[in-house]
């Protein structure tokens, strides 16, 4: 199966006829998810490490973004059992599995909301918190964003993360015999919320209920915006969590009968960050004006793609296992090592001002490299 972040493999999955989606049709869009589970992490992650707020309020911020971070990492362990128990095998340390950022989520994935998203790696300000709630943005919120006329009546069908998800759910049901259980990784995670703990999927039950865990902790549901399964009492799914940030205020329940809820509670101030610049595609050395000349920063940036690129390939021999006792060196690799050593580089490059634009920084570029020799 040909890798291509750039395509638009989810929308072709999703106009293949419902009678017409095989195992095969399965395996890739499971491949797929991968993909667009992976995309998510390393706006979140450029966003949470900008952070530099010890306040109340920016601690409150931070520790929702890490939750939401946390949430996104088991979603990819779902996935990749999710896909082992069909007979697959996730590609995971691959180059056409990394995003090209600035980038659209792949394989032709659209919010309704913003047609033309556009993800990027960058700081934490109100515009990357807009990005990241149009991300996880289902297709009919229950608070809903600044609407233009008409868009209420609008019939057209977009290809959101949900809808998605949804075909995934129904290709299981029609193809519940080919759940075999194999290559299944298990891991406490309970400490970052209820659904967060990686299971086994041997069971048509068990595959429902990882998909159900991805979809409900991004974009909650059709009657509440809660978090399903959550960490602590009253959190909240990922989108509304992100448009608090961005609206400034906390989410309350406003009406009864029929429930509505709005952006009208306590003030939420936007936390302090470094002012981490927008990472060019390819890299800041493909734009000469951003090319590094500070050894510093070129050691920070090739540490943090090698240790970046060492964890995908960890993850993708870990699930390659036959047995739970065989994956875990590799998951403590990624994980411990690996994953552990991304956040050093990455605060070492949000020190460093950019040499066109002092009043911004360097910050990590999540580019894929190969192993070293």
């Amino acid at each position: 199966m040909e890798l291509d972040y750039s395509s638009n493999g989810i929308v072709r999955l999703l106009e293949t006829p419902v009678r017409d989606r095989s195992l095969s049709w399965l395996k890739t869009a499971l491949q797929q998810a991968v993909m667009l589970e992976l995309a998510t992490l390393p706006p979140y992650l450029c966003g949470w490490w900008s952070l530099d707020d010890d306040s109340e309020s920016g601690q409150a911020v931070s520790a929702a973004i890490r939750e939401i971070i946390f949430d996104e990492m088991s979603h990819l362990g779902h996935v990749c059992n999710l896909l082992t128990t069909i007979g697959g095998s996730p590609r995971i340390g691959d180059p056409g599995v990394v995003a090209p950022y600035p980038c659209p989520l792949p394989g032709g994935i659209k919010p309704k909301i913003n047609e033309d998203l556009k993800v990027y790696l960058g700081g934490l300000t109100t515009d990357s918190v807009e990005m990241y709630s149009q991300i996880e943005a289902p297709e009919e919120p229950l608070a809903r964003f600044a609407a233009a006329a008409g868009d209420a009546g609008d019939a057209e069908t977009f290809p959101s993360i949900g809808r998605f998800y949804t075909a995934i759910q129904e290709a299981f049901r029609q193809h519940q015999g080919e759940i075999k259980g194999t290559r299944q990784i298990t891991r406490n995670m309970e400490g970052h919320g209820q659904g967060n703990s990686l299971f086994a999927i041997r069971t048509l039950a068990d595959a429902e209920a990882a998909i159900t865990i991805i979809k409900e902790q991004g974009e909650g549901t059709d009657k509440t915006p809660d978090n399903t399964f959550p960490g602590h009492k009253g959190e909240l799914s990922h989108y509304y969590v992100f448009r608090e940030i961005f609206k400034g205020h906390k989410l309350v329940k406003v009406q009864e009968d029929p429930p509505k809820w709005d952006f009208t509670g306590a003030k939420i101030p936007l936390p302090k960050a470094r002012p981490m610049g927008k990472v060019p595609l390819g890299g800041w050395a493909t734009d000469k004006t951003t090319a590094p000349k500070d050894p510093e920063v070129k050691a920070a940036l090739t540490a943090f793609n090698q240790s970046f690129s060492d964890m995908l390939r960890s993850l993708e021999k870990a699930w390659q296992m036959d047995t739970q006792e065989a994956a875990d060196p590799h998951l403590r690799e990624a994980i411990r090592v690996h994953m552990r050593a991304l956040e050093t580089p990455a605060s070492t490059l949000m020190t460093k001002p950019l040499p066109n634009d002092p009043q911004h920084t360097y910050g990590p570029e999540f580019l894929f490299v190969p192993p070293k020799a």
